[in-house]
């Protein structure tokens, strides 16, 4: 395959199957599965391939293609990647084929797996498209199967939970299409050239538009990402639909919707809007830490143990906005690795609960007691998962959390010491839930419940893996990215003429121990 054509595989690789699935006829319903998982597994072990053939060392666009689309108004079709979004394609070529093995629908299997397919290749194509307006359809793509997965297939309340999912994220939507015309629109003005929608050519005029303009415009776009994040205070269709929605659709959710948010902060945000980037940049603090406080106190509050996941996502969220915002190379180092930490750490978790209520059909808290008797491997499994998402030193989550707060504290001293708060708070909530669902005497119910099937251990394999792994020997994912956050880092301060502060930029002496650990995680000093 050559290097031009594998991003445009990788995107529209799921859209056959979907069409394949969709000619299958009723009377071959049991192959639907088997094509579904086919496909993912397909598109996922192309995004190895991309992974392994990615120049670890160059911090521009690779593989890139490029087509005119709409020549007259400047739209063009324009992928390519870079260490900022390789592996949250990554990250979803390894989720949706572990969403599919692991969960059957209980209805209408032949559109649950189109819906599925078909939100994969939504996903992929906005962590891909270099031009706004092609971003922008993917964008909008992946809402339309994600409120049918939660509207006919959730919980009792899915149609008031993918109803509210739909209208916050459409809403902030419409506003960013209206930021993006503007800042096409203004752009050709103020450089005399053509209308572009191709964000390298937007970002080398970055400093062209007059400043109010683009922080004006750069606060619709933000909205739109605020959202679908979600960022504090525009949070609140989350918790519902992650409640109401089926297991395949919390994990999807979790670990790969939500980054479209974060990715689009990076990409769009800090590289367009350097100026209104740092400029607002407080303000976006003070909301990521007020989510971490907020999600982590609501989650401990919890009776509903998929409710209380869902709120975790709100806090650990606020930890990666806090991460790009401090606009450092360990910050958004730390941002983006956590992306994927939370990815797999969250995605695992709800396939737990998902198992847990498969077995016992209820979240409730209160119905579960001493489960580790009677399922020890899923006990032992959980545990795991849990303590990476509290960022226990040796799995993955510290790492991220470590690199955000080591680069917050830069940026913003006293915001970073507020949220190192929300570790603690996490450790509350997650082992006070797991003492009162796993610890204890079992009742007649819960002592008959199954442990782990092995089509469910098979599943969790992978995730756990990649938990520890990251945990020990981040390395490999922190190189590839470093030379792409370096380059944004350059790029925002070419257009600022604004020197970013790092973790070096420190009288001699102080605050040794950062380096320390940052040198004993994989950084081989280059770029700092």
């Amino acid at each position: 395959m050559g290097s031009s054509t594998v991003l445009p595989a990788i995107i529209f690789l799921p859209l056959v199957g979907a069409a394949a699935i969709a000619l299958i006829a009723p009377s071959r319903s049991t192959v639907l599965k088997p094509v579904a998982v086919a496909t993912s597994a397909a598109t996922g072990a192309l995004t190895l391939w991309l992974m392994a053939a990615f120049d670890k060392h160059d911090g521009g666009f690779q593989f890139t293609q490029f087509a005119e689309w709409i020549d007259s108004a400047g739209i063009s079709w324009h992928v390519g990647v870079d260490g900022i979004s390789l592996f949250l394609v990554v990250l979803t070529g390894l989720l949706f084929p572990i969403a599919i093995v692991a969960c059957d629908p209980p209805h209408d299997a032949k559109a649950y797996y189109i819906w599925m397919l078909v939100l994969e290749t939504g996903c992929l194509g906005v962590f891909l498209a270099l031009d706004l307006v092609l971003f922008f359809l993917f964008f909008e793509i992946v809402l339309i199967p994600m409120y049918f997965l939660i509207g006919s297939w959730g919980h009792e309340n899915r149609k008031y939970a993918a109803t509210k999912f739909f209208l916050f994220t459409m809403l902030g939507s419409a506003l960013m299409l209206v930021g993006m015309l503007v800042l096409a629109l203004l752009t050709a003005r103020e450089t005399g050239n053509a209308v572009t929608f191709n964000v390298l050519e937007l970002a080398n005029s970055a400093g062209e538009l007059p400043t109010i303009t683009a922080r004006w415009i750069f606060l619709s776009f933000v909205l739109a990402f605020a959202v679908k994040v979600p960022l504090f205070p525009v949070h609140t269709w989350l918790p519902d639909a992650h409640t109401e929605a089926p297991t395949a659709g919390s994990v999807i959710l979790a670990g790969v919707l939500l980054k479209l948010g974060t990715y689009g902060l990076v990409r769009f945000g800090l590289y367009l809007f350097p100026e209104a980037s740092r400029y607002f940049a407080p303000l976006l603090f003070t909301l990521g830490v007020i989510g971490i406080l907020y999600g982590a106190v609501v989650a401990t509050m919890q009776r509903d143990l998929k409710r209380l996941v869902a709120y975790s996502s709100v806090a650990h969220l606020g930890f990666i906005v806090l991460g790009i915002f401090s606009i450092n190379t360990e910050g958004i180092e730390g941002g983006l690795l956590q992306m994927v930490n939370h990815g797999l750490s969250t995605g695992a978790l709800f396939l737990l609960v998902g198992f847990i209520y498969e077995r016992r059909h209820t979240r409730q808290i209160s119905e579960m007691i001493g489960l580790q008797k009677a399922a020890p491997v899923l006990a032992a499994v959980f545990t795991v998962v849990m303590l990476s998402s509290v960022g226990l030193p040796g799995l993955n989550g510290f790492v991220g959390e470590f690199l955000i707060l080591a680069g917050a504290f830069v940026a913003h001293r006293w915001w970073a010491v507020v949220a190192a708060a929300g570790v603690i708070l996490a450790a509350l909530y997650l082992l006070w839930a797991y003492q009162r669902v796993f610890h204890g005497t079992p009742d007649d119910t819960n002592r008959s419940m199954p442990d782990l099937n092995w089509q469910e251990k098979l599943v969790m394999a992978p995730l756990v893996g990649l938990i520890v792994f990251l945990g020990v020997y981040p390395k490999p994912v922190i190189e590839r990215m470093e030379p792409a956050v370096n380059a944004l880092i350059e790029h925002m301060e070419e257009v600022e003429g604004f020197e970013s502060p790092t973790v070096d930029d420190r009288p001699e002496g102080s605050f040794e121990e950062l380096r320390t650990l940052k040198s004993d995680y994989g950084d081989e000093g280059e770029g700092h």
